[in-house]
Parts: C-alpha cells; structure tokens; sequence
C-alpha cells in the first residue's frame, strides 16, 4: 500500500521548510503530484523542494509554460515543475512538452495533475494540501492566514515502508 501521513502547517516559511524537508526524501525518477485549491501552497511547497535540491531558478508557478525545467546546481537530479491544470491529455501531452531534461532521472513535480499523469509512474508521491477549518482567511497561504492540512500518500513499491513521518517540524 505504500504509506501515508498528515501534517498541520501553520505558515508560508513551515510550507517551505516542509519542501526542504521533502527533498532530503526523493530522488532521481520520482513523481509527486501536488493537489488543493487555488492559493493552498503548492508553489509555496515546490519552492521549499526546489531549495533543498539546491536546483537553479526561481520556483514559481508554471501556469503559462506548463513545464519549468531547474536544473541542478549539485550534481543531484534537477527539478521539472509542471502545471497541468491545461494539460488534457495527460501522458501524451506531457511527452510532446519535448522536456529538455530525462524524467527518470529528475524529480518531476505535477500541479493539478489528478487523473492526467497517473498512469507516468506507479511509484508516485501524492500531496493534498487543504484549508484547516476554522481560518477566517481566505488568501494565498501568508503569515496571516490559517493553517494548512499536509497528506502524503506514497504509492507503489517506492514508498512501501518508507518513513513519511520524519517531514513533521523538528
């Protein structure tokens, strides 16, 4: 079944140091698959992954270039960070995105990709990210604003017996 656990993140800056924390996690050929509303901090959280994967570049959200390749500046795997809020197609359009970079040997990261990039991978890393309830605030994830619910679902032979739990606050 692989494995799953959820986190309370309070702040932007924790949403960040979540991603570092994540990245510490993955390697090469893995796919994770962001989901949650407009706003949630899904950026937010691939800019963390981008930080602790020392890639090149500013993370931001590729809406309109569908795709956003970082490369590595440490030797390790680079970042492609894709939007597929626009993707219909799912696998076949992400091939004909003409990637400059192999996917198995970079850490892919899917905005929006529920039900179009499944079949990519069986091994995949799944993260919804979703208001906690009670929150007066209604923005983009800031300082002032509630909290998020972390769940990372790990699927496929990759994340059988792997240890999410360790990506909490220390």
């Amino acid at each position: 079944m692989g494995s799953q656990t959820t986190l309370t993140v309070e702040t932007a800056e924790r949403m960040t140091g979540l991603g570092r924390r994540l990245a510490a996690l993955l390697r090469p050929g893995d796919l994770v698959l962001l989901s949650g509303e407009l706003g949630a901090g899904k950026t937010t959280l691939t800019r963390g992954l981008g930080e602790g994967l020392g890639v090149r570049g500013a993370v931001t959200s590729p809406t309109f270039v569908i795709a956003r390749v970082h490369p590595s500046l440490t030797g390790g795997p680079a970042l492609v960070h894709v939007d597929a809020y626009r993707l219909g197609g799912g696998l076949e359009e992400m091939e004909d995105l003409d990637l400059d970079v192999s996917l198995p040997e970079s850490v892919v990261v899917v905005e929006w990709g529920e039900g179009k990039v499944e079949e990519l991978s069986e091994d995949r890393l799944e993260v919804r990210i979703e208001r906690t309830l009670g929150g007066e605030a209604v923005g983009a994830l800031d300082g002032e604003s509630d909290g998020r619910r972390v769940t990372f679902t790990g699927l496929g032979g990759r994340w059988d017996g792997a240890d999410l739990t360790g990506l909490g606050e220390n």
